[in-house]
């Protein structure tokens, strides 16, 4: 099945680009549904898995709302404001969604499943207003577990991927940047076509513009949303998400250079921080009490190469974007 987005002079001036925590959400949810899990996210599904068993049935509501296959609801996704919105100013607009657009979401996903909605989700539909805070609660919920401790290095991937893109429209023009996007995705001088597609998206009236949204966890398929009247979003595969859990070669040797900087117990917790973890853990892996490391943490934390996130009843240390930096070599690759 194609889709068309169909574009004028007005739509091309009015495409634009935004990172989104909230697709990020719905698609690492997806990502995590998958069975099996895609290759290249088995690393990260491997990690938040058991910390998402620990919370239990808390997370039912959400994942019943991001099933493995057919309709994402739209409500879930708004049209990003700015080009980096935060997850709360997202979810502010997702809690004031209207009741009518709510259960028109919820109806294409009952019609999708046989004419039943799971029963968790039976409350959202009675009573959307009352039910959207708690659903914003299950998103942060989520966040801190799955996505928080890595969305230093996710943002970081996602902006390079931006910078790519708006160089090469710069300088090749804005139909090749789109033509390059995937390879459903194809630009014939009047429209913006998309192949394959499972259902029929299209847009006939242009003059809305089109919004841009790379993502980590959309992989190997592209998402759209059309709902006026904001603009169509159509959401691609980012740029190096094939690498985005490897750690980079040559790490030890980057280990050795910074304790000349930094002492070798430090530059030792940032080496072990290419996943996020517990106090208690880094102290094992580096040979550390955990007083000692409680330290370290704190001094690296001060210094802007390490964040703390809250996972349950544990705090989650991560390298920031500044740290994971200092693990690239040549740092980041555009071209």
């Amino acid at each position: 099945m194609r889709t068309e987005l169909h574009f004028s002079t007005q739509d091309l001036a009015l495409t634009r680009f935004a990172v989104s925590p909230m697709q990020e959400v719905v698609t690492s949810l997806r990502a995590l549904a998958g069975s099996p899990v895609p290759a290249l996210h088995r690393r990260w599904a491997g990690q938040v898995r058991e910390r998402l068993a620990a919370a239990g049935p808390a997370l039912d509501r959400l994942t019943a709302l991001v099933p493995p296959t057919g309709h994402l609801p739209d409500f879930l996704n708004p049209a990003p404001a700015g080009f980096s919105p935060g997850l709360a100013e997202e979810l502010t607009t997702i809690t004031a969604t209207g009741a009518g657009q709510v259960r028109a979401d919820l109806d294409i996903m009952a019609a999708e499943a046989g004419g039943r909605l799971p029963a968790v989700l039976a409350p959202l539909y009675r009573d959307p207003a009352a039910q959207l805070p708690r659903l914003a609660a299950d998103v942060e919920a989520y966040w801190e577990l799955a996505l928080a401790p890595y969305w230093a290095r996710i943002r970081a991937l996602l902006a390079a991927d931006v910078f790519h893109r708006s160089r090469q429209a710069a300088e090749h023009g804005t139909a090749r940047m789109l033509g390059e996007l995937h390879d459903t995705v194809r630009w014939d001088g009047a429209a913006l076509r998309l192949e394959r597609r499972h259902c029929a998206v299209a847009r006939l009236t242009p003059g809305t513009g089109l919004l841009l949204l790379p993502s980590a966890f959309a992989w190997p398929r592209v998402l759209t949303r059309v709902l006026p009247p904001d603009p169509p979003q159509l959401v691609y595969p980012a740029r190096g998400t094939a690498t985005l859990w490897e750690r980079p070669p040559g790490a030890a040797a980057r280990t050795d250079a910074l304790a000349g900087v930094l002492g070798r117990s430090r530059a030792r917790l940032l080496a072990e921080l290419d996943s996020p973890a517990s106090t208690t853990e880094l102290a094992l892996r580096a040979g550390l009490s955990p007083a000692g490391a409680s330290q370290h943490l704190t001094a690296l934390r001060t210094a802007g190469l390490t964040s703390a996130h809250r996972a349950g009843h544990a705090v989650l240390h991560a390298r920031t974007a500044v740290a994971d930096s200092l693990f690239d070599g040549d740092g980041q690759e555009f071209d």
